[in-house]
């Protein structure tokens, strides 16, 4: 995310969304990861990462539910305050749990309300037209829309499971349709998710805002990725996730040379004990 100097170059001190937008009309590739603890959030920052996001998949990756329809709002509270205060350049991007704006409008605009308040500079919402007048409300109080289109999470059940969604023609021109509702309703970006290639592509090409993809082809303007599938901690291996690391199986090293260095007395040694 460069912005121009008299000497060339230069990262902005703090990402915007006029920066995300910026990189779609330069067609620069943005990165965002989900964060949800200051040790994550700090190494991403510190690596570059361009948004990070506090998903509702802290239920699923942390707290150890079955779903995110099981995540709550005060779930959402704690892990954005953590990443909030934990970092300063990436945008900071927190999802609305479920049940917290399904309701309405108002309920959708206390929600996020709270949200900002904790340190989100934008809420994340799935849905396509028929949560429009949520999106609207948002950014009509001020809050900044992230919106996600294709598979949605919080709608696993409806959804019948985790599946690519707009893989026929009907449904693909209804996913163009759903993303262009809520593009028009006010929100800044949106995400894609298990998305066929060319289905995200021709939604990036026709709508204006940034799209970031998951599961989405190499078309949209940026990617994200659960940190822990990213970094191969999680043992996710679904086909879109591609781990940079092992750290499942370098924590479990660790862990087991601390344990048998415990039960031969080699650990704690003299030079980790006090006089």
């Amino acid at each position: 995310m460069a912005a121009s100097t008299g000497s060339g170059s230069a990262r902005p001190a703090k990402i915007r969304i006029r920066h995300l937008q910026q990189a779609k009309e330069a067609g620069r590739p943005f990165s965002m990861l989900t964060a949800y603890d200051q040790f994550s959030a700090r190494a991403f920052e510190a690596a570059g990462i361009e948004a990070l996001l506090v998903g509702d998949s802290v239920g699923t990756t942390v707290l150890g539910h079955s779903s995110t329809t099981a995540t709550t709002h005060q779930d959402m509270l704690t892990f954005t305050g953590a990443v909030a205060r934990s970092v300063h350049r990436p945008l900071l991007v927190a999802d609305l749990a479920f049940g917290t704006y399904e309701a309405g409008p108002m309920d959708a605009v206390h929600h996020a309300v709270e949200l900002v308040r904790a340190g989100a500079e934008m809420v994340k919402l799935e849905g396509g037209s028929a949560i429009a007048p949520q999106i609207r409300a948002l950014v009509g109080a001020g809050i900044p829309v992230m919106g996600h289109l294709g598979f949605t999470p919080q709608s696993v059940n409806a959804l019948s499971g985790h599946r690519v969604q707009g893989r026929q023609a009907e449904a693909a021109d209804q996913l163009v349709a759903e993303a262009l509702a809520v593009q028009e309703a006010g929100a800044s970006a949106i995400v894609l998710e298990l998305v066929p290639a060319e289905v995200s592509a021709r939604i990036t090409a026709e709508l204006t805002i940034p799209t970031i993809g998951i599961g989405a082809g190499p078309s949209c303007d940026g990617q994200v990725l659960v940190w822990q599938d990213m970094a191969g901690l999680s043992g996710f291996a679904g086909k879109f996730v591609k781990a940079y690391a092992q750290l499942g199986a370098e924590l479990e090293r660790a862990a087991s040379a601390y344990h048998d260095e415990v039960a031969e007395r080699a650990y704690p040694g003299p030079e980790h004990s006090f006089e």
